[in-house]
């Protein structure tokens, strides 16, 4: 049985969105317990409450607090100790829940998961990763996506090992590809993060610990020309957003054909099989749900505008990645290039000392 510990309260919606999603989750997966960790009397307000609280693989931790999503995090992690987010990543840290999710504040996440859960050794700063759809008919897995603005060459290096744990743990591929997003492929291209960053993957791909592809660049994400593809969080939150934008885009102009005059409407009719498929498998519900690596316990985050649909995709997310062993792909993928890690955070230290 697989353990979900679920902030009700989180994101936009709150529970007039989790409570459905997760019941649907449920529906869907007989081996799955669900942690409902927010307002009671909020939560009693969804009508979906009404068979989640009686249901036998559900169980409610009260909360008497929410992070709201423009909280700072000053406010979030030392005054709301209470909150349905902090209480959701302390089911984790207990071991009462196998991973926690939050469609909250991505901010507030990130710091009370850091403070609660810690991260790995080896690992400076966790990761944002999620799933984007690609043109070969499966995603890419991109990190960066907003966790870490300003990166060193060593953090990317960390991100690169801890994408290749997700994505050789979901889809059970040992030697998933890595590109280094860039403005070119050429080696000689970059700012001098990326070429040192470049140095870094190639000396990590010798010693077995990646499987290093070389620079792409941004139409590569969504060609799928490698399964990973490593960035600062700057620039990834833009590739997510840009993402989400043409998703909108694309079905907005669906719905615009229907609209029109009764031949645009014939012709409309006409391609809709073709069109309903294009615009589902650029749907960026079904890939809601992006992992928070790097720390010591599973934690997924889900948008915060998410709809029932998508946060249930999170749910289901969050759950594969607990079955399979996720936390534990990491661990080992991170002991393996433990000695490259090592030695690259350490020479940053060493220049500094010659330089002061």
């Amino acid at each position: 049985m697989i353990r979900l510990a679920v902030d009700v309260m989180g994101g936009d919606h709150g529970a007039r969105v989790t409570l459905p999603a997760c019941l649907a989750f449920l529906r869907r997966h007989e081996q799955a317990q669900l942690l409902l960790v927010g307002r009671p009397t909020a939560m009693a307000e969804v009508p979906a409450w009404a068979s989640l609280a009686s249901h036998p693989r559900c169980q409610l931790v009260e909360a008497q607090e929410v992070v709201d999503m423009d909280d700072p995090i000053e406010v979030a992690l030392r005054r709301k100790k209470n909150s349905s987010m902090r209480l959701a990543l302390q089911q984790v840290k207990d071991g009462a829940a196998d991973v926690a999710l939050s469609a909250g504040n991505t901010g507030a996440l990130m710091a009370i998961a850091r403070y609660v859960l810690k991260t790995l050794d080896g690992i400076d700063r966790p990761a944002i990763a999620t799933q984007l759809p690609n043109a070969a008919g499966s995603a890419t897995t991109v990190l960066d996506l907003g966790a870490n603005v300003d990166c060193s060459p060593e953090h990317l290096l960390q991100f690169a090992v801890m994408g290749s744990a997700l994505v050789s743990a979901i889809s059970g591929h040992e030697s998933p590809s890595v590109g280094l997003l860039n403005i070119g492929e050429e080696v000689i291209k970059g700012s001098e993060i990326i070429k040192k960053t470049s140095e870094l993957l190639r000396s990590a791909a010798k010693n077995g610990d990646l499987n290093f592809y070389g620079n792409v660049e941004g139409n590569d994400i969504f060609k799928g020309t490698t399964d990973i593809v490593v960035c600062d969080g700057f620039v990834g939150n833009v590739a997510l957003k840009a993402s989400e934008g043409l998703a909108k885009m694309i079905g907005d102009f669906i719905k615009d054909e229907f609209s029109r005059n009764i031949f645009t409407k014939i012709s409309a009719i006409v391609a809709l099989p073709v069109l309903n498929s294009f615009k589902n498998r650029v749907d960026h519900r079904r890939y809601n749900g992006a992992a928070l690596l790097g720390l010591r316990g599973l934690v997924f985050k889900s948008h915060g505008s998410a709809d029932a649909v998508a946060f249930e995709a999170a749910l289901t997310r969050a759950y594969d990645a607990a079955v399979h062993g996720l936390l534990d792909k990491v661990r080992q993928r991170i002991a393996h290039a433990a000695p490259l890690l090592a030695s690259a955070a350490a020479a940053p230290q060493a220049l500094s000392g010659q330089v002061g």
